[in-house]
């Protein structure tokens, strides 16, 4: 009775675990440098948050990681990942912002340094509880155990070079106000973060303005890039990402200015029609209506205030 008890406990419990493994798999996209590309949907309990790009670079000091994922469950994995892959010990993490599913799968990587930029550890600290637990609302049991870790070292814009490999740290503003981009000079490969969304919407909550974000992605343009990670989305080695982003920042922008224009309330706004070169983006109403929450407030305010003066 006893065994027919454990075979039916197996039978039960066993897919649900499986279903508890992030199955990673790592594409060599250039020299030493590999890409683990995430879903273009979102958060839910059937991807465990793995909706992020997270890449990593082999090079002679050791592995330099580039974020570390949605959970303390998907960090681990990563690890296993690159000491399978590389046999090298992860040199450091570079986090390119604060938001959670780049973020929090730092407690596997808490005995190594965790570079981020100042203002990424300020915010970081100060919604990551928060953005933590919205994390295990969205997506369960994945989160388990999870737990935030700040960074432990400062970023700063310039060049970090680590095991011959010179890293063009740059210091951006669009997504959250602390955005870290990076382009290894060795190889060509521009890691956007969430500066650049490709074929996924992008999101807003942090956003400081949606010209600040243009102007970003104008910086990274003209860098000298060969292939462009961007934090969400497929690899490019051309400049559609940015041409994509161009056009739907500019478009967003011009919503909310029509408006502001016509004494819109945001209930107007959040029916607009999608124009079809946006339709088979990923989320893109979902995201509409989250970004004209996010920020018609600011125009409306913009606009009143042009009146006072």
């Amino acid at each position: 009775m006893r065994g027919l008890f454990l075979l039916f406990t197996l039978l039960c419990v066993g897919p649900v675990q499986a279903e508890l493994s992030y199955d990673l798999q790592p594409r060599r996209i250039a020299e030493g440098t590999w890409l683990l590309e995430g879903s273009t949907d979102n958060f839910a309990a059937s991807n465990g948050g793995d909706i992020v790009n997270v890449a990593f670079i082999e090079t002679d000091a050791g592995v330099v990681v580039i974020d570390s994922g949605p959970s303390k469950r998907y960090g681990e994995a990563l690890r296993q990942v690159i000491a399978k892959v590389t046999g090298k010990p992860v040199e450091r993490l570079l986090l390119t912002h604060h938001h959670p599913d780049h973020v929090l799968g730092n407690q596997a990587f808490a005995d190594v340094p965790i570079f981020a930029l100042a203002g990424t550890r300020t915010l970081l600290e100060e919604q990551g509880n928060a953005m933590a637990e919205n994390m295990y609302r969205l997506v369960g049991d994945w989160m388990r155990g999870t737990e935030v870790v700040l960074p432990n070292r400062v970023a700063e814009a310039g060049v970090m070079e680590v095991g011959g490999h010179r890293l063009r740290l740059l210091e951006l503003h669009g997504h959250t106000g602390a955005d870290l981009a990076i382009l290894d000079e060795k190889t060509g490969v521009l890691f956007a973060g969430d500066i650049v969304f490709y074929q996924r919407a992008l999101t807003t909550p942090n956003s400081p303005g949606l010209q600040v974000w243009l102007d970003d992605i104008e910086t990274l343009r003209k860098l000298p890039w060969r292939l462009v990670v961007p934090g969400h989305g497929p690899l490019a080695s051309d400049e559609q990402p940015f041409v994509q982003m161009r056009d739907y920042l500019g478009w967003l922008d011009s919503v909310m200015r029509a408006g502001v224009a016509e004494g819109a309330d945001m209930n107007d706004l959040l029916r607009t029609p999608i124009p079809e070169r946006f339709a088979k983006v990923s989320l893109s109403r979902y995201e509409l209506v989250r970004s004209i929450t996010h920020l018609y407030p600011s125009y409306e305010r913009a606009a009143l205030s042009r009146l006072d003066e």
